[in-house]
Protein backbone atom coordinates (compact mmCIF):
# COMPACT_ATOMS: atom_id res chain seq x y z
CA UNK A 1 0.00 0.00 0.00
CA UNK A 2 1.09 3.71 -0.56
CA UNK A 3 -0.29 6.81 -0.03
CA UNK A 4 -0.90 9.74 -1.98
CA UNK A 5 0.40 13.25 -1.75
CA UNK A 6 -3.44 14.01 -0.55
CA UNK A 7 -3.05 11.64 1.96
CA UNK A 8 -5.24 9.24 0.55
CA UNK A 9 -4.43 4.95 0.41
CA UNK A 10 -4.06 3.62 -2.39
CA UNK A 11 -3.48 -0.39 -2.66
CA UNK A 12 -2.74 -3.07 -5.44
CA UNK A 13 -6.19 -3.83 -5.40
CA UNK A 14 -7.30 0.12 -6.50
CA UNK A 15 -4.56 -0.48 -9.22
CA UNK A 16 -5.39 -3.87 -10.13
CA UNK A 17 -9.06 -3.63 -10.81
CA UNK A 18 -8.73 -0.13 -12.43
CA UNK A 19 -6.26 -1.74 -15.14
CA UNK A 20 -8.56 -4.58 -15.63
CA UNK A 21 -11.91 -2.75 -16.44
CA UNK A 22 -9.85 -0.05 -18.53
CA UNK A 23 -9.07 -3.03 -20.53
CA UNK A 24 -12.32 -4.34 -21.31
CA UNK A 25 -13.83 -0.81 -21.83
CA UNK A 26 -11.17 0.20 -24.37
CA UNK A 27 -11.76 -3.41 -26.23
CA UNK A 28 -15.47 -2.92 -25.70
CA UNK A 29 -15.99 1.12 -26.40
CA UNK A 30 -13.09 2.42 -28.42
CA UNK A 31 -12.59 5.69 -28.85
CA UNK A 32 -14.17 6.59 -25.43
CA UNK A 33 -11.04 7.35 -23.22
CA UNK A 34 -11.49 5.72 -19.60
CA UNK A 35 -10.49 8.60 -16.92
CA UNK A 36 -9.61 6.22 -13.41
CA UNK A 37 -8.94 7.43 -10.49
CA UNK A 38 -5.77 5.88 -10.03
CA UNK A 39 -3.93 7.04 -13.21
CA UNK A 40 -5.70 10.56 -13.56
CA UNK A 41 -3.71 11.96 -10.15
CA UNK A 42 -1.91 13.52 -12.44
CA UNK A 43 -4.27 14.83 -15.43
CA UNK A 44 -5.27 18.81 -15.61
CA UNK A 45 -7.83 20.08 -17.65
CA UNK A 46 -11.70 19.54 -18.41
CA UNK A 47 -12.74 16.19 -18.82
CA UNK A 48 -12.91 15.21 -22.62
CA UNK A 49 -16.42 15.35 -24.39
CA UNK A 50 -17.44 11.69 -24.05
CA UNK A 51 -15.55 9.52 -21.54
CA UNK A 52 -15.81 6.69 -18.57
CA UNK A 53 -15.36 7.90 -15.41
CA UNK A 54 -14.10 4.73 -12.69
CA UNK A 55 -12.79 4.35 -9.09
CA UNK A 56 -11.84 1.22 -8.69
CA UNK A 57 -12.70 1.28 -5.38
CA UNK A 58 -14.42 4.36 -3.49
CA UNK A 59 -14.02 4.02 0.67
CA UNK A 60 -10.67 2.33 -0.07
CA UNK A 61 -10.04 3.35 4.09
CA UNK A 62 -13.32 1.21 4.50
CA UNK A 63 -11.86 -1.91 2.21
CA UNK A 64 -8.12 -1.83 3.97
CA UNK A 65 -9.89 -2.32 7.21
CA UNK A 66 -12.06 -4.85 6.55
CA UNK A 67 -15.28 -2.64 6.58
CA UNK A 68 -17.71 -3.69 3.56
CA UNK A 69 -18.84 -0.18 2.66
CA UNK A 70 -16.46 0.53 -0.41
CA UNK A 71 -17.51 0.14 -3.64
CA UNK A 72 -16.59 0.05 -7.48
CA UNK A 73 -18.24 3.56 -9.36
CA UNK A 74 -18.48 3.62 -13.07
CA UNK A 75 -20.14 6.14 -15.34
CA UNK A 76 -20.20 7.28 -18.69
CA UNK A 77 -20.17 11.16 -18.97
CA UNK A 78 -20.84 12.97 -21.98
CA UNK A 79 -20.14 16.81 -22.10
CA UNK A 80 -19.95 16.99 -18.43
CA UNK A 81 -23.26 14.93 -17.47
CA UNK A 82 -23.18 11.78 -15.93
CA UNK A 83 -25.84 9.55 -18.50
CA UNK A 84 -25.45 6.01 -17.32
CA UNK A 85 -23.65 4.16 -14.16
CA UNK A 86 -23.18 1.68 -12.24
CA UNK A 87 -21.78 0.93 -8.68
CA UNK A 88 -21.36 -2.21 -7.32
CA UNK A 89 -20.75 -3.15 -3.59
CA UNK A 90 -18.86 -6.30 -3.33
CA UNK A 91 -18.68 -6.86 0.57
CA UNK A 92 -22.78 -6.21 0.82
CA UNK A 93 -23.07 -8.40 -2.02
CA UNK A 94 -25.30 -5.40 -4.00
CA UNK A 95 -25.36 -4.05 -7.12
CA UNK A 96 -27.15 -0.84 -8.38
CA UNK A 97 -27.72 0.59 -12.48
CA UNK A 98 -29.10 3.40 -13.73
CA UNK A 99 -31.30 1.10 -15.79
CA UNK A 100 -32.61 -0.91 -12.78
CA UNK A 101 -32.99 2.14 -11.14
CA UNK A 102 -35.76 3.30 -13.57
CA UNK A 103 -37.59 -0.27 -13.26
CA UNK A 104 -37.35 0.11 -9.24
CA UNK A 105 -40.21 0.17 -7.22
CA UNK A 106 -37.78 0.57 -4.16
CA UNK A 107 -38.60 4.15 -2.39
CA UNK A 108 -38.35 7.25 -4.16
CA UNK A 109 -36.84 10.06 -2.93
CA UNK A 110 -40.52 11.92 -2.65
CA UNK A 111 -41.15 9.88 0.22
CA UNK A 112 -38.20 10.93 2.31
CA UNK A 113 -37.75 13.50 4.93
CA UNK A 114 -38.18 16.97 3.21
CA UNK A 115 -37.50 19.16 6.44
CA UNK A 116 -33.79 18.99 7.94
CA UNK A 117 -34.97 18.69 11.25
CA UNK A 118 -36.24 14.89 10.20
CA UNK A 119 -33.44 14.19 7.83
CA UNK A 120 -30.88 11.02 7.72
CA UNK A 121 -27.73 13.06 6.43
CA UNK A 122 -24.62 11.20 5.07
CA UNK A 123 -21.71 13.12 5.55
CA UNK A 124 -18.05 12.41 3.84
CA UNK A 125 -15.39 14.29 2.78
CA UNK A 126 -14.30 15.49 6.32
CA UNK A 127 -10.38 15.01 6.60
CA UNK A 128 -8.74 16.62 9.05
CA UNK A 129 -7.32 20.54 8.49
CA UNK A 130 -10.42 21.69 6.89
CA UNK A 131 -12.05 23.75 9.45
CA UNK A 132 -14.96 24.15 7.73
CA UNK A 133 -15.87 21.14 7.17
CA UNK A 134 -15.37 20.69 11.64
CA UNK A 135 -18.16 23.57 11.94
CA UNK A 136 -20.43 22.32 9.54
CA UNK A 137 -20.48 18.83 11.54
CA UNK A 138 -21.51 21.09 14.36
CA UNK A 139 -24.20 22.62 12.37
CA UNK A 140 -25.73 19.71 11.00
CA UNK A 141 -25.49 18.27 14.59
CA UNK A 142 -28.02 20.76 15.40
CA UNK A 143 -29.83 21.44 12.18
CA UNK A 144 -30.50 18.04 11.19
CA UNK A 145 -32.04 14.49 12.84
CA UNK A 146 -29.07 12.47 12.26
CA UNK A 147 -25.79 12.52 10.52
CA UNK A 148 -24.42 9.06 9.16
CA UNK A 149 -20.62 9.43 8.20
CA UNK A 150 -19.88 6.29 6.49
CA UNK A 151 -16.29 6.83 4.20
CA UNK A 152 -17.92 6.55 0.68
CA UNK A 153 -19.41 8.90 -1.37
CA UNK A 154 -20.65 6.67 -3.69
CA UNK A 155 -22.41 5.11 -1.43
CA UNK A 156 -23.51 8.08 0.58
CA UNK A 157 -25.46 8.82 -2.94
CA UNK A 158 -26.67 4.84 -3.57
CA UNK A 159 -28.19 6.03 0.08
CA UNK A 160 -29.75 8.94 -0.89
CA UNK A 161 -31.21 6.88 -3.75
CA UNK A 162 -32.69 4.29 -1.99
CA UNK A 163 -34.05 6.46 0.44
CA UNK A 164 -31.25 4.65 3.54
CA UNK A 165 -30.82 8.55 3.79
CA UNK A 166 -32.76 11.67 3.06
CA UNK A 167 -29.76 13.65 1.89
CA UNK A 168 -26.09 13.50 1.65
CA UNK A 169 -23.04 16.54 1.74
CA UNK A 170 -20.01 15.22 -0.32
CA UNK A 171 -16.96 17.63 0.76
CA UNK A 172 -14.19 18.02 -1.99
CA UNK A 173 -15.69 15.44 -4.57
CA UNK A 174 -13.52 14.00 -7.80
CA UNK A 175 -15.13 13.20 -10.37
CA UNK A 176 -14.98 9.38 -10.29
CA UNK A 177 -16.38 9.55 -6.76
CA UNK A 178 -19.87 10.48 -7.24
CA UNK A 179 -20.62 10.30 -11.43
CA UNK A 180 -22.26 7.08 -11.02
CA UNK A 181 -24.64 7.86 -7.90
CA UNK A 182 -25.28 11.59 -9.65
CA UNK A 183 -26.97 9.38 -12.74
CA UNK A 184 -28.64 7.28 -9.73
CA UNK A 185 -29.98 10.09 -7.90
CA UNK A 186 -31.30 12.04 -11.03
CA UNK A 187 -32.51 9.43 -12.47
CA UNK A 188 -34.96 8.93 -9.21
CA UNK A 189 -36.03 12.32 -9.31
CA UNK A 190 -33.52 13.47 -6.40
CA UNK A 191 -31.70 17.12 -7.19
CA UNK A 192 -27.79 17.43 -7.07
CA UNK A 193 -26.67 20.35 -6.14
CA UNK A 194 -23.34 22.09 -6.78
CA UNK A 195 -21.67 25.67 -4.78
CA UNK A 196 -24.29 28.13 -4.77
CA UNK A 197 -27.26 25.80 -4.79
CA UNK A 198 -26.65 25.45 -9.11
CA UNK A 199 -26.83 21.89 -11.11
CA UNK A 200 -23.92 20.19 -9.27
CA UNK A 201 -20.69 19.89 -12.07
CA UNK A 202 -17.31 17.95 -11.95
CA UNK A 203 -15.71 21.12 -10.92
CA UNK A 204 -17.92 22.21 -7.88
CA UNK A 205 -16.23 22.20 -4.27
CA UNK A 206 -19.12 20.17 -2.55
CA UNK A 207 -22.21 18.03 -3.44
CA UNK A 208 -25.64 18.05 -1.92
CA UNK A 209 -27.73 15.17 -3.12
CA UNK A 210 -31.55 14.87 -2.11
CA UNK A 211 -35.19 15.83 -2.47
CA UNK A 212 -34.89 20.04 -3.89
CA UNK A 213 -36.14 21.25 -1.30
CA UNK A 214 -33.71 19.49 1.21
CA UNK A 215 -30.11 19.90 -0.85
CA UNK A 216 -31.24 23.30 -0.69
CA UNK A 217 -31.39 23.70 2.81
CA UNK A 218 -28.46 21.84 3.29
CA UNK A 219 -26.46 24.27 0.60
CA UNK A 220 -28.25 27.35 2.85
CA UNK A 221 -26.05 25.49 5.36
CA UNK A 222 -22.63 24.99 4.17
CA UNK A 223 -22.44 28.62 2.91
CA UNK A 224 -24.11 29.73 5.93
CA UNK A 225 -20.65 28.80 8.22
CA UNK A 226 -17.92 30.80 8.77
CA UNK A 227 -14.11 29.90 9.14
Amino acid sequence: MRFKPSGEEVTAADVEVERRITEVLADRTPGIPVIGEETAETAEGSLPARCWLLDPIDGTMNFTRGAPGYALSLAYMEEGSPLLGVLHAPALGRRWSTAAAAASTTTRLSNGAQALSRAVVGLTGTGRGNPKAARLIGHLYDEAYRIRMQGAMSLDLVGVAEGWLDACVCLGPKPWDVAAGTALVRERGGAVLGAAGRVFTPDSPLLVAGAPRLARDLIAVWESVVV
